[in-house]
């Protein structure tokens, strides 16, 4: 079937008997390439699930090790892998998952230099960083690249999710945010804590989003941004627009190149500034589901 082994067949039979995935799906999945940008809270539910999903190369772009810390909510690490690169402890636990899944490490930090050729070769790129500089370096990279870029972000009891896609008339990041906020301006997830099952929620909607736009199925979130509530139990949706003004998307862009910012930690999509900003754009349509 579909040039299937039997150990796959077997695998993924529970996708292969959906309607809207099916043989074809199932080899598109195979054959795709995503890259985790971040093996933390967010990249860990989403690397376990797009592997489980068999997703055929799985690019993660990590430098940091695994501390203590961690392990409340990253969940491709365990104890024993405390003190070790975190791109070998994901590794190790991706393949123990599914021996299908090529695993590509890039130990770097991005920057101007290797963004650019890190994220050619790559279908869907996911972002989980957890710092403003790689936010927007990755959303300009992927601008220019026209690579749909999926997007999560946690803090506190508080998540967000959505799908930038210029090269398809969709926003992007800087649509709705230009220049990044002053250094310490926002809190860090270190200074105001994170409930940990929070990623796993907005990761594995960022795995669903990846694999509706590798089987391109369904709707994605292009032009929505998902937000989720853990203390109500509440999601919401708002409704956001491509800016013509965007300095990097827009009709006029300002912004051709790649600029590196100085790396400092922040909490992305602060809920309240957020709600905020948008509303003063006048280009929020909120639709409230419970």
């Amino acid at each position: 079937m579909f040039g299937f082994t039997n150990d796959q067949i077997y695998r993924y039979s529970r996708h292969i008997i959906l309607p809207d995935v099916g043989g074809v799906g199932q080899k598109k999945l195979l054959r795709a390439k995503v890259l985790l940008v971040g093996a933390g809270g967010l990249g860990s539910p989403a690397a376990m699930y797009l592997a489980a999903a068999g997703v055929g190369a799985l690019g993660i772009v990590e430098f940091d090790t695994v501390d203590l810390s961690n392990l409340q909510r990253q969940l491709l690490h365990r104890t024993q892998d405390v003190g070790r690169p975190k791109i070998d402890s994901a590794q190790d636990t991706i393949n123990a998952l599914n021996p299908d899944v090529k695993v590509v490490k890039h130990p770097v930090v991005l920057d101007s230099t290797n963004v650019m050729d890190i994220i050619a070769d790559y279908d869907v790129i996911v972002n989980g960083t957890d710092n403003f500089p790689t936010r927007y370096l990755v959303n300009d990279a992927c601008v220019f690249a026209g690579k749909p870029l999926v997007d999560g972000s946690i803090f506190m009891f508080e998540g967000q999710a959505t799908v930038y896609d210029a090269a398809h008339g969709g926003p992007c990041y800087r649509c709705l945010f230009p220049t990044p906020p002053p250094p310490g301006e926002v809190p860090s997830c270190q200074e105001a804590g994170v409930l940990g099952v929070l990623p796993g929620i907005i990761g594995s909607i960022q795995a669903i989003e990846t694999i509706k736009l590798i089987l391109g199925k369904g709707d994605s979130l292009k032009g929505r941004l998902l937000l989720f509530d853990a203390l109500a139990m509440e999601f919401r949706e708002m409704r956001i627009q491509k800016n013509p003004d965007c300095p990097v998307c827009g009709d006029h862009p300002t912004l051709t190149t790649l600029i590196d910012y100085e790396q400092f930690c922040g909490a992305p999509f602060p809920s309240n500034p957020l709600k905020q900003a948008l509303k003063e754009k006048e280009t929020v349509e909120v639709a409230s589901s419970r």
